[in-house]
């Protein structure tokens, strides 16, 4: 995860291996930090998880979902994109009542 940071901090976008590991290790984290399986948030093509406390989705399309693209989520769960600016500026897109994780951001991972 370091190396997505330092990349970014040079003014470059990381490697893709890179973001991909770094993208997962937020993810991860963000998991252990908000158990549960009422908001589905996905990094294509990174991955995907279920996390927040509250009713469990079971089958279908989950009625809380987060999306975004990979960098995108580096910048919001390390605290350098406000989760707010990048919903409202449709970077990031969450649909359900649950969606909000400024709660649970930034992300750091142990």
């Amino acid at each position: 995860m370091t190396s997505a940071l330092d990349a970014l901090d040079q003014g470059d976008e990381p490697e893709r291996s890179v973001l991909r590991d770094a993208v997962r290790a937020l993810l991860t984290e963000l998991a252990r930090t908000a158990p549960g399986r009422s908001v589905e948030v996905r990094i294509p093509p990174f991955g995907a998880i279920q996390c927040v406390a509250g009713p469990r989705h079971t089958r279908g399309t989950p009625p809380n979902v987060v999306e975004t693209d990979p960098m995108t989520w580096l910048l919001v769960a390390t605290g350098r994109l406000a989760w707010a600016d990048a919903v409202e500026s449709g970077r990031v897109r969450a649909s359900g009542i649950r969606t909000d994780l400024t709660p649970y951001l930034p992300v750091h991972p142990s």
